[in-house]
C-alpha cells in the first residue's frame, strides 16, 4: 500500500487544523493501510501513524500494513486503545468520521479519551481522497470490468428466453467466481414489467420472448468493483419499447460525453436528465445519473441533482440513465468510466445499440 495515501490523509488533517484523525470503517481502513481484516482502527496525523487491531489479526497486519505505521495489538474493543495511540500533548483535536461513528460509539470514545482531547467531526476526509484513484486502483477496476464483461458474454451464449431470471443471475455470478473474482453486488436480471423496478430481485420466472431484459451486474477483484447495466431484447418489440430504448441511449451518450474534469456532478446529471424530461419521461427517471465506484460499488463522487463535487481526473464513475414504466417495462444503460485528463476511458465493452438475445 502506497505511503502516499497516508501522507495525503495527513495533509488533509492539517488543513482542517486537527492534530490527528481516527480512521474507522473497514473500507476506509483498508484504503489507508492495506489491511483487509474486520477489526482495526488507524490514527493518522502530521507526526503519528498508528495502526490498531486485536490478537486475531496481528500476523495479518504484519503482512498487509505498511506506509510507516506503528502496528499495535489492542483489545477486541479497540476504543480503549485510541488514547495511547495519540501524540502526548494536550489540548489535542482528534477528528473522527461522523458518517462512520454512531452516537453511542462517540459517547464511549469520548469517555475513554478523557480530559484534554476534543473530538471533532471530520467526515469525508478519507472518502474524498478515495474518489481519486491511483494507478494501482485503476488497474484493479479495469480488471474487474473485464472479468464482468467476460462473464456476461459466457452467460449470453446460452440465451435468455426460456431461462428463469434467477437462473441467469446465478450463472452470471458463478461465471464471475470462475474468474477469481466475486460479484460486487447481487446481480439484477429483470424481464418485461419486472424491469420497471430499478432494484428488482431475480425471480424463478421464465424470461419470455419478445420482451426487454435489464441486466445489472459487476465483479469485485482484489477489493475493487465494477458496475454495468445493459438492456437486451429477446425478440421483436413493440414500437414504444424501442423508442424508449433509443431515448435512454441518447441520454446516456450525452451524459458520458459530459464526463470530464471540471463539471459538478449535478451539471452532468442535468444534461442527461433534460433529454429524458423533454421526451415526457422525466417522472420515470427517479434516480441519479451515476456514482463513484472503487472499494465500494457506490462511493464519491455522485452524479445526481445533489452532486456538488466537481469531477477530477482519475475519478471512476458510472453513467446510467433509465426510464421505468410500471407494469410495462424498464430500460437502463450503464457504463463504467475513468475520468481522464481531457475526457473519459469507458471500461464497459458491451455494445449499447439494442441487442437481441434469443
Amino acid at each position: 500500500m502506497s505511503a502516499a495515501r497516508v501522507d495525503a490523509v495527513a495533509e488533509k488533517v492539517a488543513e482542517r487544523e486537527l492534530d490527528a484523525l481516527l480512521v474507522s470503517g473497514e473500507v476506509n481502513v483498508r484504503w489507508a493501510t492495506g489491511f483487509t481484516g474486520t477489526n482495526a482502527l488507524a490514527v493518522v496525523g502530521k507526526d503519528v501513524r498508528v495502526f490498531l487491531t486485536d490478537f486475531r489479526y496481528v500476523e495479518q497486519a504484519e503482512e498487509e500494513v505498511d506506509g510507516g505505521f506503528d502496528r499495535r495489538r489492542g483489545e477486541r474493543d479497540l476504543l480503549g486503545d485510541v488514547r495511547g495511540a495519540l501524540p502526548d500533548r494536550r489540548p489535542l483535536r482528534l477528528g473522527f468520521d461522523d458518517a462512520q461513528v454512531s452516537v453511542r460509539t462517540h459517547a464511549r470514545l469520548d469517555e475513554q479519551l478523557g480530559e484534554g482531547i476534543e473530538l471533532v467531526a471530520a467526515g469525508g476526509i478519507v472518502e474524498d481522497l478515495r474518489g481519486v484513484k491511483d494507478p494501482e486502483e485503476l488497474g484493479l477496476v479495469r480488471t474487474a470490468a473485464r472479468i464482468s464483461d467476460e462473464a456476461l458474454r459466457e452467460v449470453l451464449d446460452g440465451g435468455l428466453a426460456g431461462r428463469t431470471e434467477r437462473e441467469v443471475a446465478r450463472a452470471l455470478e458463478n461465471a464471475i467466481r470462475d474468474r477469481d473474482a466475486e460479484p460486487s453486488f447481487p446481480s439484477i436480471v429483470a424481464a418485461g414489467p419486472h424491469g420497471a423496478l430499478p432494484h428488482a430481485e431475480p425471480r424463478d420466472v421464465a424470461i419470455p420472448e419478445g420482451t426487454l431484459v435489464v441486466v445489472d451486474w459487476g465483479a469485485r477483484y482484489h477489493g475493487y468493483c465494477s458496475d454495468c447495466t445493459r438492456t437486451f431484447a429477446t425478440g421483436e418489440l413493440d414500437g414504444e419499447a424501442g423508442e424508449v430504448y433509443d431515448l435512454v441511449l441518447r441520454a446516456q451518450r450525452a451524459g458520458l460525453e459530459a464526463v470530464r474534469p471540471g463539471p459538478a456532478g449535478k451539471e452532468v446529471d442535468a444534461l442527461a436528465r433534460e433529454i429524458i424530461v423533454e421526451a415526457g419521461h422525466g417522472d420515470a427517471f427517479g434516480h441519479g445519473l451515476g456514482h463513484g465506484v472503487g472499494l465500494e460499488v457506490h462511493e464519491a463522487p455522485t452524479l445526481s441533482k445533489r452532486g456538488e463535487h466537481r469531477l477530477a481526473a482519475h475519478n471512476v464513475v458510472t453513467v446510467e440513465p433509465g426510464v421505468y414504466l410500471p407494469g410495462r417495462f424498464g430500460v437502463r444503460i450503464e457504463d463504467l468510466a475513468i475520468v481522464t485528463e481531457d475526457g473519459t476511458e469507458v471500461l464497459s465493452s458491451f455494445a449499447k445499440e439494442l441487442t437481441v438475445v434469443g
